[in-house]
């Protein structure tokens, strides 16, 4: 498996978005751009997807820790709560389109805010 491949998790998505949030202040993004970008974020599955969103982009980029996982035959894996990554990738998209609608409604770009608000609301409700 090559590194590309290899899972990503909620601080890798979040870290992502700040980096995102940091390009977009310094104008490499377009408000448009940064919202199609938020919303792919918030559906990343590993480390190529998000390379992928930063291809054209100078530093900063995601950086990741080679982190080799401790798997023992005891270790048990338990989840009370887990949300369908289908659900969590509409509920994104409909904030996004919603985002586009009220910037149009009120004329300003940090309703594109929202999306990675929604993101992070998502996600934390993912790991209870």
């Amino acid at each position: 498996m090559s590194e590309r491949d290899i899972r990503i998790g909620d601080a890798e998505r979040e870290q992502a978005l700040e980096l995102l949030g940091t390009h977009l202040g310094e104008g490499r993004l377009s408000v448009d751009e940064y919202g199609e970008r938020s919303a792919r974020v918030a559906t990343a599955k590993t480390r190529g997807d998000l390379y992928g969103l930063f291809s054209d982009l100078p530093a900063p980029r995601p950086r990741f820790t080679q982190v080799e996982p401790l798997v023992t035959p005891d270790t048990t894996v338990r989840r009370t709560f887990q949300l369908d990554p289908r659900a969590t990738g509409t509920v994104v998209m409909a904030v996004a389109l919603l985002s586009v609608l009220l910037f149009f409604v009120v004329k300003t770009p940090f309703v594109f805010l929202f999306i990675p608000a929604a993101m992070l609301l998502v996600g934390r409700m993912g790991r209870r």
